[in-house]
């Protein structure tokens, strides 16, 4: 079983406290859809996009995160959320990571994780200068003696997000000054039962080795079906506040809407 009973309930609970803090202050942050509403002509369905789309920026915002927390703590040596890589950038490494993901971005080179990594290093590192600008990874884990960091996106970015992570991913590498583990992971894939072949990913990141999507992220944190669990875990809650979310809805469509 990948995930334990301690870690089902405290991502059930997690889970449940967002949700219930949502159906608490969301009445208050709705604003009125004079437009929407009118066009749609239907206030309870413009009510329940409003209120899917704020639980989708919730879910977006930490959720993943501290479900990584809860499901890699068990078999890290240490991990955190919002973690500060620190370190400092030198001007021949930025220059070199600069020059790798140009050559990707144009076709001139094919994508080589460890190639890249190794490029990288292999500059000085001499004069580096801090910048506050991409030095938080999402989730940060130390596994097996391995340090891995991860950027946690959204499922459909287009190529200038690709490409700033690529970079941000290559720079924690020139700040730890060793072949750590970087990774960009989506939480699920959008396309699935089709494998994700987003054209604006092509030929920036190395699939499966700093790229990794729904299943392979998840169960690169918890083993073998972790990510099959953590989705029945989701419906159980969904199913239990089912009820509370409609009437919520409701509340919204005859308060906020229909004016």
């Amino acid at each position: 079983m990948a995930l334990s009973k301690s870690q089902k309930e405290k991502i059930s609970v997690l889970l449940e406290r967002k949700i219930e803090d949502k159906l608490r202050r969301y009445a208050r942050e709705t604003s009125s859809m004079p437009f929407l509403t009118r066009l749609i002509q239907d206030s309870e369905k413009v009510a329940a996009y409003s209120f899917i789309h704020s639980i989708a920026t919730t879910l977006g915002m930490s959720i993943y995160e501290d479900v990584s927390k809860i499901i890699a703590e068990e078999s890290a040596d240490e991990c955190f959320t919002k973690y500060d890589v620190g370190g400092v950038i030198s001007r021949e490494q930025k220059s070199v990571i600069d020059d790798i993901v140009r050559k990707l971005r144009n076709g001139e080179k094919g994508v080589h994780n460890a190639q890249e990594i190794k490029l990288v290093l292999d500059v000085s590192a001499k004069d580096g200068k801090a910048q506050k600008e991409g030095r938080i990874a999402d989730f940060y884990m130390r596994r097996g003696g391995k340090e891995h960091y991860f950027e946690i996106k959204t499922v459909k970015p287009n190529i200038d997000v690709f490409t700033k992570s690529k970079t941000k991913l290559l720079e924690w590498v020139a700040r730890r000054r060793s072949p750590i583990k970087v990774f960009l992971a989506f939480p699920y894939n959008p396309y699935h039962p089709q494998p994700y072949e987003r054209f604006t990913e092509q030929g920036v990141l190395d699939r499966g080795k700093e790229f990794l999507i729904g299943k392979e992220y998840w169960d690169f944190l918890g083993g073998e079906n972790t990510f099959e669990e953590l989705l029945e875990l989701f419906d159980s809650v969904g199913k239990k506040f089912k009820e509370k979310i409609k009437n919520k809805i409701q509340e919204v469509a005859r308060s906020k809407m229909s004016g």
